[in-house]
């Protein structure tokens, strides 16, 4: 194998890359970019936005002179218009409407995702945003600092939405959030979406739940949203923050097998069902590793593991993507919330006899100055006792990401309810007693499943 081509330069893109050129220094690795902006930290875009990270540069994990040291060649601001399969080759266009063809021996999608557009009049007006890439930040950016807007509208209160909420407060601008479901962050379960919109409020965020957005409209220099039954909220500027899809065009067009959402169908090798051409990240399938199928779940973390896995396949590897378990958290104002595998209605809908339980712990021995309160929900199947997910709400620095990534650790070990009172965790005052907080909702559970 001579040949390795990357379409896509993000996480999943530069993770096989990486991997291909570790493995094999003597391949070719191309690839191909949309944009300008290789290997750069989406998710930090609502830090840049915000000014906690002053300059955008920051954001890339390498620069492009230290991605070309490795040896990769970078072919910035083409769009791949075409792939042939059978002659192994991709056509691409670059930003003159030039057209090139590539070949290769070995082919990567890694093509990501694109911010879902909702049915909903006005998404074209000026002022009115979505947030997914380095240039849409740029745009967002440039429009705070020459129209000055005091206020903001989000529509969508998931974790894109959650961070810039916070960011424009952080900007002292107005926020005002729109959700169509009863609670925000729908990740969560009901009570602890509560928490985290008792947190916004809190913060001077104008939260607005179970609200069908209907209409933007644009009146004298003021954005209006409208929703059903009346609903009118305005605003300065709007961001849409309501997902995001895989982009699978390319794929489709190439005749690939689309699966779950219309994400590329692969298997645990990252082939897609194109011999020669695998798919990583935003764009394909993730298999869930408690549930052992395929979903969709667009992840960094996730896009990473995939990525490194395609390209170690690519130049003769034989490993096989271990899973996922949506593992996640987010950072919003002075909480942290986070999540590992199934909620309890996730879990009755396949198949388990879960019950899940509420517990409030402190995050260390309340002797020691600063401790804080943390919300805990353990969800476990009835039968079994196997652990099958978590949420957390707690304090910033309350350590709620280390103890989700416990929980996940166990999950992915298949260990029961019970196992989590056998780990040998850390211990000292300041940062969390004899039993871990974790532990002690764990024997919460089994003493709520007692007859």
């Amino acid at each position: 194998m001579k040949k390795f081509l990357i379409i896509g330069g993000s996480d999943a893109g530069i993770s096989a890359a990486l991997r291909a050129k570790e493995l094999a220094p003597d391949v070719e690795v191309t690839m191909v970019l949309a944009d300008n902006y290789p290997n750069f930290s989406i998710c930090g875009l609502p830090f840049y936005i915000s000014g906690e990270v002053t300059d955008w540069r920051n954001l890339a994990h390498r620069t492009l002179a230290e991605i070309e040291r490795q040896k990769i060649f970078v072919i910035a601001e083409h769009l791949a218009d075409k792939i042939d399969p059978a002659m192994k080759t991709v056509l691409v266009k670059g930003p003159t409407g030039r057209l090139k063809t590539l070949y290769y021996d070995k082919l990567m999608i890694g093509t990501g995702a694109v911010s879902m557009h909702p049915p909903i009049h006005g998404l074209d007006l000026p002022g009115v945003f979505f947030l997914r890439w380095m240039n849409d930040s740029f745009r967002f950016k440039k429009y705070l600092g020459t129209q000055k807007p005091k206020s903001i509208t989000i529509i969508g209160a998931g974790y894109i939405g959650m961070e810039i909420a916070d960011a424009m407060r952080y900007l002292d601008l107005t926020v005002n959030v729109v959700e169509y479901f009863p609670t925000v962050l729908m990740t969560l379960d009901p009570p602890l979406g509560n928490v985290v919109r008792s947190e916004l409020e809190r913060r001077g965020v104008n939260v607005f739940t179970g609200v069908g957005v209907t209409d933007i409209e644009s009146k004298q220099q003021t954005l209006v949203v409208k929703g059903r039954e009346g609903f009118e909220v305005s605003s300065d500027m709007v961001l849409v923050a309501t997902g995001c899809r895989p982009q699978t065009t390319l794929a489709q067009k190439a005749g690939m097998t689309l699966g779950v959402k219309d994400a590329i169908h692969v298997n645990r090798k990252m082939e897609t069902s194109h011999p020669d051409i695998y798919s990583a990240g935003d764009c394909a399938e993730t298999y869930h590793c408690l549930l052992n199928k395929n979903m969709y779940l667009p992840l960094g973390t996730t896009a990473h593991k995939q990525g490194r896995i395609a390209g170690e396949n690519a130049v003769g590897g034989n490993f096989k993507y271990a899973g996922s378990l949506g593992t996640q958290s987010v950072k919003i104002f002075e909480l942290v919330a986070a999540r590992t595998g199934l909620k309890d209605d996730e879990a009755i809908s396949e198949g388990f006899e879960p019950m899940t339980v509420d517990f409030e712990s402190w995050d260390h021995k309340i002797y020691y100055p600063g401790a804080k309160k943390m919300h805990i929900r353990m969800t476990g199947d009835r039968k079994s006792h196997r652990l099958l997910g978590a949420q957390i709400v707690g304090a910033y620095g309350t350590e709620v990401s280390k103890r989700i990534d416990i929980i996940a650790t166990a999950i992915y070990n298949k260990l029961t309810v019970n196992d989590l009172n056998h780990l040998d965790l850390s211990y000292t005052p300041p940062l969390s007693s004899p039993w871990d907080p974790v532990q002690m909702a764990a024997q919460e559970w089994l003493r709520l499943l007692l007859p």
